[in-house]
């Protein structure tokens, strides 16, 4: 069986995270990724750790994709992309909008001799409009488009202490839905024969994942009760081991209250004044937590406790590291850590991809490249002739660096 994007040519502008993770996203499924690496290269490679040269944040996002680096300020550098670009099912970029028009591989120039790509551009705020020149990282976007803003009312930052969230949520939701993105324009081409150009803006994106925006919009008053389908102060406690758990549920919320209490086998809370509505609930929820805490202390065994939550069909969670994770046997069982090759002869362990297809067979999980690791190969591929490809490279057209410090070498 092969896998499901076997035979799709996708040409590859991307860097850092949220266009890498759309263009490695369609690699794991079998699509054949061709990274085009600028000059100083993409800045990812600085993440750290390194083992040997190769970020192991770079591997992330880019393991198994082929590369060629050359400078596209020169025509014949111009002149190898446009080539790789007529033959392309899919681009994907995500520079500020109108970079790559000045190469002469805009959308509107590309469509003109492949009109049946699929060319996706990624950006903060959109390719048109006030803000389409903004600069735009995932901390800003997140900061633009309410996250922050959810993480100042539901832990109580002090003035000064408002923090942003550690993930980077804006560039990693943004790369999924340019995937997404991606296999609907494939669904419509296979109807129409017709490629297109899809805009995908991080700030819609993060409006979009927004599973309260709605509610947040609606401006109704919810007299102190958290929205009903989401957890937003789901509290940590700790058992007696010193292992900490979470339940996937608020108690200020007044259903989830009623099941905390039956959880508990404290019905006389239904009673208590302090708590008798989600508004006294919040003014009083030192006092509620206390109650929760000290009934999870009675517990030595996790399972037990875990019965007993999930008898009012509610979820525990116990508080993990990704290493601790990696260890259990789920992760085991699902592959959910694979091997990739670190370069110096060893592996560094990724995450391996987060589906299970009866139909279909993924591809390994790949190598990362060097910069310019492959352009002989893909050149030679072309029918390029040895000597015009040693000009290239002579000329500084062709690039290929293995090391950090920035001289050039073959790989």
């Amino acid at each position: 069986m092969g896998a499901p994007l076997d035979g799709l040519k996708v040409i590859d502008f991307t860097r850092v995270l949220a266009g890498p993770l759309c263009t490695k996203t369609l690699r794991d499924l079998g699509a054949e990724v061709i990274k085009i690496e600028p000059p100083g290269g993409d800045s990812g490679r600085g993440g750290v750790p390194h083992i040997g040269t190769m970020s192991v944040y770079y591997a992330q996002q880019n393991a198994g994709k082929r590369n060629l680096s050359l400078d596209l300020n020169w025509p014949e550098a111009r002149a190898i992309v446009t080539d790789l670009c007529r033959e392309a099912d899919v681009i994907v970029e995500n520079f500020r909008p109108g970079t790559l028009a000045r190469f002469g591989l805009g959308y509107e120039q590309v469509r003109d001799f492949n009109p049946s790509v699929v060319y996706v551009s990624m950006s903060g705020y959109g390719q048109t409009g006030p803000w389409r020149n903004r600069p735009a990282f995932a901390p800003t976007v997140q900061a633009e488009t309410g996250l922050t803003d959810i993480l100042r009312e539901h832990y109580g930052y002090a003035d000064g202490d408002l923090k942003n969230d550690a993930c980077s949520h804006a560039d990693v939701y943004t790369g999924l839905h340019g995937a997404i993105a991606v296999l609907a324009a494939l669904a419509q081409r296979d109807r129409t024969g017709e490629g297109q150009h899809v805009d995908v803006s991080m700030a819609a994106t993060m409006l979009a994942v927004n599973e309260r925006a709605g509610a947040q919009l609606s401006g109704v008053d919810t007299n102190g009760e958290p929205p009903a389908l989401s957890a937003p102060e789901s509290h940590i406690f700790t058992l007696p081991d010193g292992r900490q758990v979470t339940i996937a549920a608020s108690p200020i919320y007044s259903p989830m209250f009623v099941r905390f209490c039956s959880m508990m086998r404290r019905t006389d809370l239904l009673g208590d004044a302090r708590f008798a509505s989600a508004a006294l609930r919040r003014e009083n929820l030192a006092a509620l937590l206390a109650e929760v805490r000290a009934w999870i202390l009675t517990f030595n065994d996790l399972d037990e406790l875990q019965a007993q939550v999930s008898e009012q069909g509610l979820a525990i969670g116990v508080v993990r590291s990704t290493r601790e994770l990696a260890e259990s046997e789920w992760a085991a069982d699902w592959g959910a850590i694979v091997e990739v090759d670190d370069r110096t002869g060893g592996t560094m362990r990724m995450p391996g991809p987060p589906w299970r297809f009866s139909g279909a067979t993924l591809p390994q999980p790949g190598v990362p490249a060097f910069q310019g690791e492959h352009n002989i190969e893909l050149l030679t591929e072309r029918a390029m002739d040895p000597a015009t490809i040693h000009a290239l490279r002579q000329r500084k057209i062709l690039l290929s660096r293995n090391s950090l410090r920035g001289d050039f070498d073959e790989v």
